[in-house]
């Protein structure tokens, strides 16, 4: 075999060569992380989790604690000390908490079913190009975003309409979001016209379309989009205050911790949290924790199950973003 490589020279391997030069070129970011950038990353992921973490164990150490418990802590309590489910046992006795947890589901199961009908509805037909008047449509939505109707005008709309004290009016008012909207449009927009064209071509109309071809491949932002709706249905209490402020047989669970908090006294219909009055000061602690535990245990048990729509909607996003 003859030697290509001329006398006295050895080869140099393509290898080392390809990776001096990718490192010479490679950028500061793109470096293997040092010791200290892995510490400084440990550090900064702890201190976020610890500011998630820590007031979460408070709250339910503090509503599994005794009035003595919370009186020698000085309010709220760091380690458990004395447990007991007093505060769980009144809460859930008391009639005012289960009817509002009851409307709460109501509202959320509702008002999401309702705004993903609205919102995937608008989407697909803003997604179509040819639509008629879809651009004017959507300029019109991007308006309001900046825009608002206000306040005063929304509640004079709403209580003309006979919404004033009616369950419709927790949630028609807020059942679209027009960010939500986009979201969707700009995935259904994605969607491979080869697919639409042939699903035509089968004879399937709009609905077929949107039904079979579009949802399909759009499990993953369907999936956050309704997570979205779906936890600001259950956190909300805005428009209890502004539509049913009187009405508490039909507040939502939300709008009850509120009052409650402000109150400072008690669960409604309560004079000292059913605690005693040596610890009428201190025992109504224990209860709001207790049911601000009971506010975000539903998030809790629903969100294991949509984590990994959750992710891959949110990066599919940034991606296409």
């Amino acid at each position: 075999m003859t030697n290509v490589f001329p006398i006295g020279r050895k080869p140099t391997p393509a290898t080392s060569t390809a990776r001096g030069a990718s490192k010479a070129t490679r950028a500061p970011w793109e470096e293997p992380p040092t010791v200290v950038g892995r510490a400084a990353k440990v550090l900064t992921l702890t201190a976020v989790v610890g500011t998630v973490l820590v007031p979460l164990w408070i709250i339910v150490v503090t509503s599994f604690s005794t009035p003595g418990a919370i009186n020698r802590a000085g309010g709220l309590v760091l380690w458990p000390d004395g447990l007991t489910m007093r505060a769980y046992r009144e809460m859930l006795g008391e009639p005012t908490v289960r009817t509002a947890l009851l409307v709460s589901l109501a509202i959320t199961v509702i008002g999401t079913a309702v705004s993903m009908v609205v919102s995937v509805l608008c989407a697909y037909g803003l997604s179509r190009s040819g639509s008629f008047g879809h651009r004017a449509v959507l300029w019109l939505l991007i308006v309001t975003m900046f825009v608002s109707g206000g306040l005063i005008p929304t509640f004079l709309v709403v209580t003309g309409l006979g919404g004033y004290g009616q369950f419709w009016a927790l949630i028609l008012p807020s059942s679209v979001s027009v960010f939500n909207i986009l979201v969707l449009r700009s995935f259904y927009s994605q969607t491979s016209s080869e697919l639409i064209d042939a699903a035509r071509a089968d004879g399937a109309g709009d609905w077929r379309i949107l039904w079979s071809v579009v949802l399909p491949t759009s499990r993953a932002v369907t999936a956050v989009i309704t997570l979205f709706y779906a936890v600001g249905y259950w956190n909300s209490f805005f428009n209890v205050m502004l539509y049913m402020p009187t009405e508490s047989e039909k507040w939502p669970l939300q709008y009850v911790l509120l009052t409650y908090v402000n109150r400072g006294i008690g669960l409604p219909g309560q004079t000292n949290g059913g605690f005693g009055e040596t610890h009428a000061q201190t025992a109504p602690l224990s209860l709001q924790m207790a049911v601000v535990v009971l506010t975000l245990v539903p998030l809790l048990v629903v969100y294991p199950f949509v984590q990994k729509h959750f992710r891959t909607g949110v990066l599919t996003g940034a991606i296409k973003g």
